[in-house]
This record gives C-alpha cells, structure tokens and sequence, in this order.
C-alpha cells in the first residue's frame, strides 16, 4: 500500500486467454491490445516447433528440443501442454505467477486444449475469449495470403478449424472477428470489466472502511 494513499485499492493480475482457429486474428487482435496497455504482457510459450524466419529466441516462443520440453512436463514447470500439428507447446509456470502476484495482467495466444487445463488449474484467474472468423471461405483466403504455409498444411489447419470453432461454448465470451479495430475494442471492454470485478480488487474490503471510518 502506498503511503500517501493507505486504502489504495490493489488487484491481483489475470490471466486473458484468446483462441481462434488458425487465421481468423487472434494474433492480430493480441498485437493491437498489448500495444494499447501497459498492463498487459504477452505470455511466452515453449515449443518443439522449428523457428520461423524473423522469429526472436524469449521474445516469440522458447525454442526446445523435445527431450527438454518433456522434462519441463515431468517437472510440472508448465501451467498447460499441448501437440498441435505434432509439435509440443506448453506455458512457463514461474513468469506467469510473478506477473499475477504483481498486479500484471497476462495474455495467452493459445487452443481449448491449453484452455481446458487453465481452468482446471487457475480458473479465478482465467477470463476466456474465443475468436471466430466471419466465414469459412474468409478464414481459407487469410490462410493462404499469410503464406507461411505449404498447401498441404493449410489444407490441415482448414479441417482442424471445424473441430477447434466446436469449443466455443466453452468460454466466457465469444467475438466474431469481421472488422479488427471492432473486435479490438470488444477484447479491451471485457478486459476492463473484468479488471473490476470485485473479487479481484483485493484491496477494495480496507478501502471500503477506510471511506466509513473517514
């Protein structure tokens, strides 16, 4: 608490989850939110998948060999795990809780696998959003004009997308992403909502009597 302000209301961080299918722009909605808030840090994930080009080493994935990723599972260093596309991804453990304990949100760009396992494990802290795509022939058309796949692999990621969009109604909230700069501003009003949520100010129960006792 601060000195000038000894009722000054704290916040535990939380933990804002996006998934989508491949090309439907969860990642660009990521970009955009965290670019707009100080908050707000981009959670890193371990993956056995090779580097793409431009790709920075701790800034966009922590790349393992698939012995080492194991380990980190046995060693339940990871907040979730999952094979997709058959390579291995999976969440830091301890730079996740630091960021919460401090106060710092956190945004995860992952699938419903690693979804389901952040709500078994830290579901208080978790507020899930589900991005879907205006329609099948624009998801295909964003896939391919991305052109960091083969044919092949887009093929593959276009038969996942009806099993991955099945999911929906396991979140808490749902965004058909046809226009970025809206669906940016709907991620951003649900973030603030939810940063108020009572049970996450918990500093507000001696702030409250703070402003009875004057």
């Amino acid at each position: 608490m601060s000195e000038t302000n000894p009722f000054a209301i704290r916040r535990r961080g939380l933990m804002l989850v996006l998934s989508s299918p491949s090309g439907a722009g969860k990642t660009t909605i990521a970009r955009e939110i965290l670019s707009r808030d100080d908050n707000l840090r981009m959670s890193v994930s371990a993956t056995t998948r090779p580097k793409r080009p431009g790709e920075v080493e701790g800034q966009d994935y922590y790349f393992k060999r698939e012995e080492d990723f194991r380990l980190m599972v046995n060693r339940q260093e990871l907040l979730e795990h999952a094979t997709v596309f058959g390579n291995l991804y999976g969440t830091p453990r301890k730079p996740v809780e630091t960021s919460l304990g401090a106060g710092q949100d956190v945004l995860f760009d992952i699938d419903w696998q690693g979804t389901q396992q952040l709500r078994e494990s830290a579901r208080e802290d978790l507020v899930s959003i589900f991005i879907l795509p205006p329609g099948a022939h624009e998801l295909e058309r964003r896939l391919k004009a991305r052109a960091q796949d083969s044919a092949e692999v887009v093929a593959q990621r276009m038969s996942k997308a009806a099993d991955e969009m099945s999911h929906w109604p396991e979140y808490d909230y749902v965004i058909v992403n046809q226009d970025i700069r809206t669906s940016v501003a709907q991620v951003q009003a649900i973030l603030t909502a939810e940063r108020l949520r009572r049970e996450r100010q918990i500093g507000l129960g001696d702030f409250v009597r703070g402003l009875r006792e004057g």
